[in-house]
């Protein structure tokens, strides 16, 4: 192997080693893992304090909101399982029973803290029913 050769093979191992960690430094912080509530649930010690989107949908009569404050703790479940979210700040109009929602935040050992809340309501977005005609006599 030529002197040539051995130095454009160096070069290029340190750059693409600097570019992955750079990467690694610059994803891994930020990266988010999108799962729904049942996925979670499955494997809790397997996403405790991973930055999560979690997917499901408000159990009725599960919401709470402390007095005089933006904090919320209410249930979202799919599947049949279950997992105690809390959020603070100000909810969508659509947050409600039965609503869809995706939270952003990280599983603890009380449940999940999210920091961020989409929601909407699926009968929005259903067809409307056709008008009921009579029958020809």
């Amino acid at each position: 192997m030529s002197h040539k050769a051995a130095k454009i093979g160096v070069t290029s191992l340190v750059l693409l080693t600097a570019f992955g960690v750079l990467m690694y430094t610059t994803l891994g912080e930020s990266m988010q893992y999108y799962k729904y509530v049942d996925e979670v649930v499955a494997q809790p010690d397997a996403w405790k304090d991973k930055n999560l989107q979690v997917h499901g949908y408000v159990v009725p009569g599960s919401i709470g909101k402390k007095r005089d404050t933006l904090d919320y703790k209410f249930e979202i479940q799919r599947n049949g399982q279950k997992l105690t979210a809390y959020y603070t700040g100000v909810v969508p109009d659509t947050f409600k029973a039965d609503s869809e929602v995706v939270l952003t935040g990280r599983l603890t050992p009380d449940g999940f803290k999210a920091t961020d809340m989409t929601a909407k309501c699926p009968s929005k977005y259903e067809a409307a029913a056709p008008p009921l005609t009579a029958a020809p006599k």
